[in-house]
């Protein structure tokens, strides 16, 4: 009976670990900038199928909750991926599943020469330039990995960094253990100010 209950509470701290570090890395490098023009930056993932996997189908539709999140007048899109494992790009394969189940009408981008990270960030910048807002959409870990490359690529724009939807309590809760111990590994290259909760 103790052992059964000591696994309980181990299996509980568990995913209570998991979940309050993801909830942390989705208020880490954001601010509260103003304006009503955003950018909505979908992160692709490795895609070898013809279609949209699981994780970038899921990417879609944090994307499609941050559009909602603030009812911008002014939002554009911009899905990011080249064709990294397969012959279609991760782009292009969000874009097409997002026109199956999310009936966004504003203005969509594809940036589809990225092939990490880095890159993205690289490639979206020109795309996103004059807007007020920046959202960043992926699992917490890495969208926190691609603001603080926009902040070192672009300080000016590391002002415009807003949190994105892609965090909400108890979704992916069973995973987010091991997405926290893959993210603390991902993150190992960040600076300890880059690693600062935003208030």
């Amino acid at each position: 009976m103790r052992r059964r209950t000591g696994l309980a509470i181990a299996g509980a701290a568990v995913l209570a670990w998991g979940e309050w570090l993801n909830w942390r890395w989705s208020r880490t490098l954001v601010g509260s900038s103003g304006g009503t023009s955003e950018a909505v930056v979908v992160l692709g993932y490795r895609n070898p199928q013809p279609t949209a996997n699981f994780v970038n189908r899921w990417r879609v539709r944090a994307g499609a909750r941050s559009v909602a999140a603030d009812n911008a007048r002014d939002t554009r899109v911009i899905f990011s991926g080249g064709a990294v494992g397969g012959c279609a790009s991760e782009a292009q394969l969000m874009a097409d599943y997002a026109k199956s189940v999310w009936e966004f009408d504003g203005p969509v981008l594809l940036e589809d020469q990225s092939a990490s990270t880095w890159e993205n960030i690289a490639n979206v910048i020109p795309l996103l330039e004059d807007v007020d807002r920046i959202k960043i959409t992926s699992q917490p870990a890495h969208a926190l990995k691609a603001r603080a490359y926009v902040r070192r690529q672009r300080p000016d724009l590391a002002e415009k960094l807003v949190r994105a939807a892609d965090y909400r309590p108890g979704e992916w809760v069973v995973a987010k253990p091991l997405l926290a111990l893959y993210g603390l590994w991902t993150l190992r290259g960040l600076r300890a100010d880059e690693r600062r909760t935003s208030p």
